[in-house]
């Protein structure tokens, strides 16, 4: 009589997605010089200079000292980078510091974070509609808004009361 609709999920896996993983690690006594092109996640703990282009992720370490025009999804900052940052979402650690223009959709600067540039937002925000403030008139008496002078009750103007 009632019938139940059943539909299967698939188990996702628990592994992260490959531009989510780092697959390329330039380590801390490494020093590469160069154009970095990665599909994968890409980790920086060393001394780069050139470009890197990455669809995945990159991490900048704390020992990192890059100096390169920077392309990645996001990209979270603990050292020191000089050059042009585009990316998704860009996080700078409180050990990171950036000499450079960015240009993203999120921007996160953690208490300690040294930026020096500019910041341009890509995201397709249209400004508010904002309108020209209006001239002020002022109220005559009688309109609301008005202010009036009021005496006392009971006095004339000049007088003075008497206790």
């Amino acid at each position: 009589m009632f019938k139940r609709e059943t539909t299967k999920v698939q188990p996702q896996s628990a592994a992260p997605t490959p531009s989510a993983r780092i697959e390329t690690v330039i380590g801390p006594n490494a020093h590469f010089r160069g154009e970095l092109v990665s599909e994968g996640g890409v980790r920086i703990d060393g001394i780069f200079e050139g470009t890197v282009n990455t669809t995945g992720n990159l991490v900048i370490g704390e020992t990192a000292k890059v100096i390169a025009d920077i392309v990645a999804n996001n990209i979270s900052i603990s050292g020191a980078v000089k050059g042009n940052i585009s990316g998704n979402r860009v996080e700078i650690l409180e050990t990171g510091r950036v000499w450079g223009d960015l240009t993203v959709s999120s921007l996160l600067l953690n208490e300690g974070a040294y930026l020096r540039g500019q910041t341009m937002m890509h995201a397709d925000i249209e400004p508010p509609q904002l309108e020209p403030p209006r001239p002020h008139t002022p109220a005559q008496p009688g309109q609301p808004g008005a202010i009036v002078d009021v005496e006392p009750a009971g006095s004339e103007p000049g007088e003075e009361e008497e206790d």
